[in-house]
């Protein structure tokens, strides 16, 4: 079983391999270039350096949202192209749920936080009970705010630290050091971002599971409307 990683829902490109368990190869950036000019040859040089042929690939696994709006449909297309070339199903990996995932077989509350701007996270909250992931909090957007109430009230119910990660940490860490005030820390650099290997390894699961959908079928999680839209909305009124 041989499942390609997709994540594109933020700065970072990441693409992996994943087979049988044991991921192949993983390629990843974080830098100021847009996905559609970098995710088609990361996936081709991957692919080349690990001397797999595309058409053994079995399954897509995409980081299906929330996150960047172009990201996540540039990931989208591309994903969607493929497994309709290939024949192949996709496996819908919520965003935040792989960013945690990055964090396995933690007792923590594990809240990946991704910049959705005005003061603003995309959202979640899991944990691991030994090896079983756990999905605490659903994914959603949410004042900074409302969050640190809430994850203050999970820990008044479960004592456990909260480890947050993703690119909302560098925007709010003063902000949360300052409110937070019960044990929390952050991830470091290598946990702290998308990652395609933990996509891959998700999908793997949710695969197991039957959670994939025919190429056509998939849509992206956008959770919110984009700015743009919501601009069309109000000019309407």
């Amino acid at each position: 079983m041989r499942i390609l990683g997709i994540d594109s829902s933020s700065l970072v490109a990441s693409v992996s391999v994943l087979e049988d368990g044991i991921i192949l190869g993983e390629y990843t950036i974080n830098h100021k270039i847009t996905h559609s000019q970098t995710l088609l040859p990361m996936i081709e040089q991957l692919l080349k350096m690990i001397e797999v042929e595309v058409s053994t690939i079995d399954a897509i696994a995409i980081a299906a949202g929330p996150g960047s709006f172009t990201g996540l449909r540039i990931g989208g297309s591309t994903a969607k192209g493929l497994a309709q070339a290939l024949n192949v199903p996709i496996i819908s990996v919520p965003t935040i749920d792989a960013m945690a995932y990055n964090i396995y077989m933690s007792g923590e509350y594990i809240c990946p936080i991704m910049d959705a701007r005005r003061n603003q996270v995309y959202t979640g909250v899991c944990t691991f009970e030994k090896d079983k992931f756990e999905v605490v909090k659903e994914q959603e957007p949410m004042e900074i705010d409302v969050l640190l109430e809430e994850l203050t009230k999970l820990y008044e119910k479960e004592a456990r630290d909260i480890v947050f990660l993703g690119d909302g940490v560098p925007v709010f860490t003063r902000y949360i050091n300052e409110k937070l005030e019960i044990p929390h820390f952050f991830a470091p650099a290598h946990l702290n971002r998308q990652r395609a290997s933990s996509v891959a390894t998700l999908g793997e699961k949710y695969y197991e599971e039957g959670k994939y959908v025919k190429a056509q079928d998939f849509v992206p999680i956008y959770l919110r409307q984009s700015q743009a839209e919501m601009s069309k909305e109000g000019n309407r009124v």
